[in-house]
């Protein structure tokens, strides 16, 4: 389960980023997660409601997730698809000549200070 180590690095942005504009607590952190990240959401928010009890600062942070789709683009045709429905295999041209644009990342999308 990595999603543990997703947590612990994004309280270290988040201790880092109180710091630096002195806040004192968090009150919650959107998150964007790709659909084939390969992140679990449930886990991600077990290990959340587990580590922010570790840390004064986001003790009480409510912890929210946005999915990102996941979109392929085909170098054959030069068509995007959504890529969970239709995988490698463009569904325009049948091409397998194709790499994902979007829908593996996970960002810190916003933070709201208390």
């Amino acid at each position: 389960m990595h999603e543990l180590g997703i947590i612990i690095h994004i309280a270290k942005t988040l201790d880092d980023i109180a710091v630096e504009n002195e806040l004192e607590k968090i009150g919650s952190v959107t998150l964007e997660i790709g659909e084939v990240s390969g992140i679990v959401p449930d886990y991600l928010t077990e290990c959340w409601d587990y580590y922010r009890k570790k840390n004064p600062l986001m003790a009480e942070a409510e912890m929210r997730i946005e999915i990102l789709p996941a979109t392929t683009f085909c170098e054959a045709c030069k068509k995007t698809y959504p890529t969970v429905a239709h995988g490698r295999i463009c569904p325009h041209c049948g091409s397998e000549e194709t790499y994902l644009l979007a829908g593996n990342e996970c960002n810190i999308k916003e933070i709201e200070a208390c």
